[in-house]
């Protein structure tokens, strides 16, 4: 395996007022958006031929990303400087920024495409946007929850959202209609990535703090089991046959697959480089893209051999990763792949 070198282009010149059409042909290739969050920078990597393109600034803190609903505009949380910075989600180049957005950690939209939720992990709330397309966003309600709000998912009604709370140990549920806290439990040490499997049937808490992943019956508010994963389990990617889930764990430097309906562990890719975290999966779900918080790195594997083929060289601690032509996302919300044996277990 051939470590490839980064090679940094000059930093670009970012205006709100620049527009598609001169940032992206029609014919260019789909890039790999990195977040090399203590950079303040964005690494472009094509996907096909795994070389670094180019790198620019983008604000303070980037740490995640998200398409939205209609898959026109990529939008970049950056953290600190309390903005959202919108990219061509094909050829990862920027197309504006939006101002005074608080302390945007996490984000993402409601099913119903009506709610834009961003968790501000530093000022210890959720605040809630009604969302009308594009980059129309009305604040409706900040909504203080102590402590360290962290990741975020939706019921498939977009009726709750559930918000993982690192310093206290317990998930939030907010009801999206009346802009309510429902209630809260805990669930272990530094909750951190939240999963809802198929049907909504079962939520998945990833403990950073420990090396498990809780199964809660949420509708009971009950633990309905503890599956041992690694030390540090962090976030959760669909594999898109409507069965397994992959959860990273950056301290173990492995990413588990959990079978969804068996609530049990079925295997581990190991052999990575420091800290794996958010991942990507490539359409035909044969390539699986990986940040490696702690090496400066992303890595790509192929999930036939369940073996890391590629590193790449990126910024400092890179985070989020996105490219447009990837198998769909969750697992409780449609449209899923359809079955394929795409990985042997």
């Amino acid at each position: 395996m051939r470590r490839r070198s980064f090679v940094s282009a000059s930093a670009l010149a970012l205006s709100p007022l620049l527009g598609r059409t001169a940032l992206a042909g029609a014919d260019d290739p789909d890039r790999v958006v990195v977040l090399d969050s203590a950079d303040a920078s964005i690494t472009l990597i094509d996907q096909t031929t795994h070389r670094p393109l180019q790198t620019f600034a983008a604000g303070k803190e980037p740490h995640h990303l998200m398409a939205t609903p209609d898959n026109q505009l990529l939008i970049v949380a950056d953290a600190i400087s309390g903005n959202l910075l919108f990219l061509n989600p094909v050829s990862g180049m920027p197309e504006g920024w939006r101002q005074g957005i608080e302390d945007p950690y996490q984000i993402g939209f409601s099913p119903d495409k009506r709610w834009f939720v961003t968790n501000c992990l530093r000022l210890n709330r959720v605040d809630l946007y009604r969302y009308g397309g594009g980059r129309e966003l009305r604040l409706v309600k900040r909504m203080p929850l102590e402590a360290i709000p962290s990741h975020m998912a939706f019921t498939a009604d977009s009726q709750i959202v559930f918000v993982s709370l690192q310093q206290t140990g317990e998930v939030a549920a907010i009801h999206l209609p009346t802009q309510t806290l429902l209630w809260t439990m805990k669930v272990g040490d530094t909750p951190a990535g939240v999963w809802l499997t198929p049907r909504d049937r079962v939520l998945l808490v990833a403990l950073t703090g420990s090396n498990a992943v809780v199964a809660v019956d949420w509708r009971r508010r009950g633990i309905l089991g503890r599956i041992v994963t690694g030390d540090a389990a962090h976030n959760f990617r669909s594999l898109a046959d409507g069965r397994h889930v992959l959860v990273s764990n950056r301290i173990a430097d492995t990413i588990s697959i959990l079978d969804m309906q068996a609530l049990r562990k079925v295997g581990d890719i190991t052999g990575l480089r420091p800290g794996p975290d958010d991942m990507e999966l490539s359409a035909d779900r044969r390539w699986l893209w990986t940040t490696f918080r702690f090496d400066r790195a992303v890595g790509v594997i192929d999930m036939h051999s369940l073996r890391l083929v590629d590193v790449i060289g990126v910024g400092k601690s890179p985070h989020g990763i996105y490219f447009r032509d990837r198998a769909p996302f969750y697992d409780n919300l449609p449209p899923l792949s359809p079955p394929a044996a795409a990985v042997k277990l």
